[in-house]
């Protein structure tokens, strides 16, 4: 017959079975059910090294900036200070000193982004396309801003002088890094692309002590040169502002159908020009006509010629005038 086989009895199998430990639910608490606990050792965790290691470098970016921009404050201010003590111009040393300062304000930034571990490579590429693109679209202004900063620096001319620039005459009213602006003699506010004058001619008729002015005088054929140059030399001393040294000049200039041409050469300052100018019109008006010199006419020579008209009757002539 078969055996039966009887169950063993366990003292261990009759015990409750033992509840499995709490898991740490790493999604935030709006989607944890209620009542989940919280890993109090990994959020210790996590603030003693993530957090800290941010704070800490947030800390420096800080300190990194202050000390940054007071050394760009000292760098701008030992340029200007060496800029102003070689008389550079004042404009010049404002601008260079603002470029300086953005340059370096760029490159601290940058410092500081490439620290907290930002690749800045993009970010040079981008703002590298920027002054591509910028430098295409005001290509003229850039040339009006590079040749006004030589201006600045190798410094033709300067405010309160006469020069003739571009084409335009008259008194330079203001140095810009862009244009210069000009009063024209006759009293017209005009603007000159600083490009346009460094690639040209440049006349500074300020930069010497004094300048010559040039006039002329047609005498009549009759005249006795050498008295006429006498008396306007006489006359030329008498105007004011006309200088003594060098004295005025009167030269035989030219000779022509008229008689002789004198060159009349009065002496000044620059800033009394103009006056010097009409005032010798005005003398060698004066002179010509207190001496009684007739006025510069051009010569007529007629000649009588006898001609015969063979039409005419014999024995009867006529009379022709050739001029």
């Amino acid at each position: 017959m078969g055996r039966a086989i009887l169950p063993v009895s366990c003292p261990e199998a009759r015990l409750p079975a033992r509840p499995s430990p709490p898991l740490y639910c790493a999604r935030p608490a709006s989607c944890r059910p209620q009542g989940a606990p919280v890993d109090i050792d990994t959020v210790e965790t996590f603030l003693r090294t993530t957090a800290l290691a941010i704070a800490i470098k947030v800390a420096a970016a800080i300190v990194f900036w202050f000390v940054g921009r007071w050394l760009i404050h000292r760098v701008i201010a030992l340029v200007q200070a060496a800029m102003r003590r070689n008389d550079v111009d004042p404009t010049l040393t404002r601008y260079l000193g603002s470029i300086i300062g953005v340059a370096l304000n760029i490159a601290l930034v940058l410092g500081i982004l490439g620290y907290f571990g930002i690749q800045t490579t993009s970010i040079a590429a981008m703002l590298a396309g920027a002054g591509v693109a910028i430098g295409a679209a005001w290509s003229g202004m850039l040339g009006n801003f590079a040749a006004g900063a030589f201006m600045m620096v190798l410094r033709p001319f300067k405010v309160g002088d006469f020069v003739s620039v571009g084409g335009v005459i008259g008194t330079v009213h203001e140095l810009g890094l862009f244009g210069t602006t000009i009063i024209t003699p006759d009293n017209v506010l005009t603007l000159v692309g600083n490009g346009k004058i460094f690639g040209d001619t440049i006349q500074n008729f300020s930069a010497l002590p004094h300048r010559r002015v040039e006039r002329t005088a047609q005498l009549a054929a009759g005249v006795d040169h050498h008295e006429a140059i006498a008396r306007l030399k006489a006359a030329l001393a008498a105007i004011p502002n006309v200088m003594a040294d060098p004295a005025p000049d009167v030269s035989l200039l030219d000779i022509n159908l008229l008689g002789v041409v004198l060159a009349v050469r009065p002496y000044c300052h620059t800033d009394h020009y103009w006056q010097v100018y009409f005032d010798t019109n005005e003398a060698i008006t004066r002179v010509a006509r207190e001496s009684g010199w007739p006025a510069p006419t051009p010569a007529n020579v007629t000649r009588m010629i006898q001609v015969a008209d063979e039409r005419a009757p014999q024995g009867s002539r006529e009379l022709s005038t050739v001029s």
